[in-house]
């Protein structure tokens, strides 16, 4: 299949990516980055090549498999890294997001590629709008997660006052603190379409807007979890530590809710039914 190669190709130059980040970490030596963000450009456009001819094969969107999802899952947040990197400057965040859709991708290919016909009842045009608004609103997640690593390891570094390597690498406290607000601000409206046309695509196929399924409830978990975060940050002032530490807690449960709930617990969701 064509798209298994521009996968492969895409997975290639992720990699390459990856060492061209981690060496400018090291180096610091500005070429190094560049080198890193046109890498992943190139894979970025073969990975939206794998994308379109496995969609042109399988004549829907592909993410009814798990091989489909993590590549979904990957393909956005490599996209999310290239914006942020034209609007924000934070050359760091390539070595942090490049290696986690890697990690995405190396996952994806171990696991079966076949494409799996979309179930008659799930054909719908709720169906792409459904997720593409979900893996976009995660894919934005995954950078907030990643501010609040950079700013717990940041601020560690400063209150021992040992200003080594790291704290050379990593951008100011307050820089990564607003990178982690705005990012949330963007996240949490699109989390929030994803359940919304979850529930529309729902009624469509199953007749209910929504049924408490595993996905369904571990979804609304996920929303309060940032729907707590935003309104602390709106009213309270919440800034620092605390936020960080919550970015990181609310990816736990976006990777629960992607993974964890889709393997390992049973309901309309799990891949074995789609």
């Amino acid at each position: 299949m064509m798209n298994i190669h521009f996968f492969k190709i895409a997975s290639l130059f992720y990699l390459l990516g990856t060492l061209s980040y981690s060496v400018y970490i090291l180096l610091l030596k500005e070429s190094l980055s560049k080198l890193g963000a046109t890498i992943v450009t190139i894979g970025f456009a073969s990975h939206t090549l794998a994308l379109v001819t496995r969609y042109g094969e399988a004549g829907h969107t592909p993410v009814t498999n798990l091989h489909e999802s993590l590549s979904f899952f990957a393909w956005m947040i490599i996209g999310v890294l290239l914006i942020a990197h034209l609007k924000y400057k934070v050359k760091v965040l390539g070595a942090f997001l490049t290696s986690i859709a890697l990690i995405l991708m190396l996952f994806a290919f171990a696991l079966p590629k076949e494409i799996v016909p979309l179930a008659p009842v799930l054909k719908s045009f709720w169906h792409p709008v459904h997720v593409t608004f979900a893996f976009l609103g995660n894919a934005i997640f995954t950078l907030t997660f990643c501010c609040g690593v950079m700013y717990l390891i940041q601020e560690r570094q400063l209150k021992s006052k040992k200003m080594g390597a790291i704290a050379r690498r990593l951008p100011p406290l307050k820089v990564l603190d607003d990178l982690s607000y705005q990012s949330l601000t963007f996240g949490f409206p699109l989390l929030t379409l994803g359940i919304i046309t979850g529930a529309v695509w729902a009624e469509y196929a199953w007749g209910r807007y929504w049924a408490w399924d595993p996905k369904e409830t571990w979804s609304l978990i996920t929303w309060f979890l940032y729907a707590a975060m935003l309104h602390q940050r709106l009213t309270v002032g919440w800034r620092g530590r605390k936020a960080a530490i919550m970015a990181i807690v609310g990816f736990m449960a976006v990777l629960f809710t992607f993974l964890g709930v889709n393997l390992l617990l049973p309901g309309l969701h799990a891949y074995s039914n789609w």
